[in-house]
Parts: structure tokens; sequence; C-alpha cells
């Protein structure tokens, strides 16, 4: 049972290492990663749904996107690795895809997306599977992030993704939908 715990808190912190390393590299190029976020409906941009999640627009953005995704990582991860990963990629394939063919003409990226994403599956799933443990996780999720989530989707601050946090949103609830389903 520990080895299993130790193996999904290494997981997010493997990750959350990548995030940093890219974001370092990227601070000594001078920023040139950002080209690598998505950038809707441009056949160039598609690279970015891949991508974005590990570019930052600088180490103040990375440590923003840090704490939540350790937090909510964490949570979603409980449910075992081979899960934490379909979930992940469900969201930024989902999440990527809506914001290329919807989102503004701007350079999208950053870890938010999924991060709204694992808060719009955690709810979700509580809602889904109407077990009291994943309604107890969907209630403090909401507790927790639900001022903050609520906020990131609305279009009030020029420089940020409202549209990455949106479909990065949708994009949780739609994978707890499906995995859901699935699994009953």
């Amino acid at each position: 049972m520990k080895s299993i715990i130790n193996k999904r808190i290494q997981t997010i912190l493997v990750i959350l290492l990548i995030f940093w390393i890219v974001e370092i590299i990227n601070t000594i190029v001078g920023h040139k990663f950002g080209t690598f976020g998505i950038l809707p409906r441009n056949v160039v941009g598609l690279r970015g749904i891949i991508l974005s999640p590990f570019i930052h627009h600088g180490i103040p953005h990375l440590i923003l996107n840090s704490i939540p995704f350790v937090i909510l990582g964490t949570i979603v991860i409980i449910r075992g690795v081979g899960q934490f990963f379909q979930i992940s990629v469900f969201i930024i394939m989902i999440g990527g895809i809506g914001v290329w063919i919807f989102g503004r003409t701007a350079l999208h990226a950053g870890a938010s997306g999924l991060i709204f994403g694992y808060f719009g599956f955690l709810v979700a799933a509580g809602w889904y599977e109407k077990k009291i443990v994943s309604i107890l996780i969907a209630v403090a999720v909401l507790f927790l992030y639900g001022g903050a989530i609520f906020s990131g989707i609305m279009p009030t601050q020029r420089f940020v993704s409202w549209e990455g946090h949106l479909f990065g949103l949708l994009a949780g609830i739609l994978t707890a939908k499906m995995l859901v389903k699935k699994k009953n």
C-alpha cells in the first residue's frame, strides 16, 4: 500500500518537475516556447493542444498553477495512475480542441486548463457516481476552488486564457460523464 501511495505522489511530483524544467529552459531562451501554445484555427497551433499544459508565460504563471495542480492532481490520482493519465489526456485533448476551435486569436498556454479540468472532473464525478466519498470530494473541491474557478472562466483579464479555463472545465465534466458511465 505504501509503495502505491509513493508511486502516485512521485507521478505528480515528476510532472510538476517537468513543468518547472520546461519553464526554466523557456526562461533561459527568452520565452520562445510560448509559440508552442494553442493558436486557434491555425494548423501550426494544433501542436499546442498537447504541448500547451507544459508551457507557461513566466515563473509567476507557473507558481499560480503549481499548487492547484499538486492538490487537484493528487485527488485525481487517488483513482489510480492509469486512470489519472486517461483523465489527464482526455482533458488536455478535449479542452485543447475546444480552445483551438473557439478561442480568440492568441497563444494559449499553461496548465490551468488541465487544472480546471480536474476541478470539473472531481465535481462531476461526485454528481455522476453518487458515492459518498465522491460527493464529499466534490464538496471539498467546490469549497476550496469554487470561487477561483468561476472567476477564471469569465473574460475579465486580457492576458488570461479564460477559454482554456472554460474548455478545460467542460472537458473535465465530459470526461467524468464518459468514464463513470463506462464504469457503471
